[in-house]
């Protein structure tokens, strides 16, 4: 064979070699994801997270939302800041704390203590003059390394999520097409120090929402599209079951109206052909970890979020596909007729007119 014939074969071969044995730190399981999960029937396709506001959109990374004592707007950014500001944008923001890492998911307790879910450096507790304190970072042997949200009970317990024990919030992509059980949903104890395991074995978990009267908590699954709900109370005390399956995109943060009865999960992104057809082929996915990020699955500028009664059932589903988009959206919650919208990667919280209620 002529020697130009030779380097041409080995040009072409190098990209193909480089996809199919560069090392890859991922291990993909095979799976079946669940059928359905198209924008049709609950699910179809409307405007109903049209003509929003962007309050603030000097503030990248708004990934969670929650509200002071006097009503203000608090909410993490990309830079490790904590930042208030009045619930119409008016004004300028003030800055509480910089917790040294990835803010995401904050509430406040009833004693007014800010609690952090932090991606970097665990649960975390922000004091009155902006002093950081770390609750928890490790459980079970296991670092905490992705701690993600967070729901605070009547008794001080917090209940919390670790999407994976093994990779960062930077590996999300890589978490997601991986597509094994590295979640777990936690609970830490104020009164006495401790953490225990409230559900282990989940597929990046997620968002986390206490029900109606704190009989249950419900965690989302991103990469599995489903909500699944661990009774606190009741019968089923221990048990866990799925609240919510073939979701028609990635659920992100979830939270509890008490005006509507009803949960908002926000979805980062429709669903992905390329991750739903790729997941008996683990091979195939790692090759697809191999791409450059750009030419990786990532979310699309699509806005949803959906709201499910405590049985399941869909009862809202608002969306709006534009490049104008607030979107990928990872946090939903409902005050007074209106939801506040945060995102991971975009700027500012959004403002949009709840759609009614019944």
């Amino acid at each position: 064979m002529p020697r130009r014939r030779l380097l041409a074969l080995a040009v072409a071969l190098v990209p193909v070699a480089y996809l199919a044995l560069w090392p890859v730190d991922a291990d993909p399981e095979a799976w079946s994801p669940p059928e359905g999960g198209e924008l049709v029937g609950a699910y179809a396709v409307n405007d109903g997270l049209a003509g929003h506001t962007v309050l603030h959109p000097e503030y990248h990374g708004a990934e969670a939302v929650t509200f002071d004592a006097e009503g203000r707007i608090v909410t993490g950014l990309l830079d490790g800041r904590i930042v208030r500001f009045a619930v119409d944008g008016a004004g300028a923001g003030e800055t509480l704390a910089n917790t040294g890492g990835r803010p995401l998911g904050l509430r406040y307790d009833r004693g007014g203590r800010l609690i952090v879910a932090d991606a970097h450096r665990g649960l975390l507790e922000v004091g009155d003059a902006g002093a950081v304190k770390v609750l928890v970072d490790t459980h079970g042997g296991k670092p905490i390394r992705f701690c993600d949200d967070l729901a605070i009970a009547g008794d001080g317990t917090i209940y919390f999520s670790d999407a994976s024990f093994l990779r960062s919030v930077e590996e999300w992509r890589v978490e997601v097409i991986e597509h094994r059980p590295n979640g777990r949903l936690l609970a830490y104890h104020p009164e006495r120090g401790e953490t225990t395991l409230v559900l282990g074995d989940l597929y990046f978990a997620n968002g986390v929402a206490l029900g109606p009267d704190e009989a249950s908590v419900v965690v989302t699954e991103l990469s599995s599209y489903r909500v699944t709900r661990v009774w606190l109370a009741g019968p089923k005390k221990g048990e866990h079951e799925v609240l919510i399956d073939d979701l028609p995109g990635f659920p992100d943060n979830i939270t509890y109206s008490p005006e509507r009865g009803a949960y908002w999960i926000a979805l980062g992104s429709p669903r992905n052909g390329l991750v739903d057809g790729l997941s008996g082929w683990p091979g195939l996915r790692k090759a697809v970890l191999r791409l450059p990020e750009a030419l990786q699955p990532a979310p699309v500028k699509h806005a949803i979020a959906v709201a499910v009664d405590d049985t399941g059932k869909v009862v809202a589903a608002p969306q709006y596909v534009d490049p104008s988009a607030y979107s990928p959206v990872s946090s939903v919650l409902e005050r007074e007729g209106w939801l506040y919208l945060g995102s991971f990667a975009g700027d500012g919280v959004a403002k949009v007119k709840a759609p009614g209620v019944g």
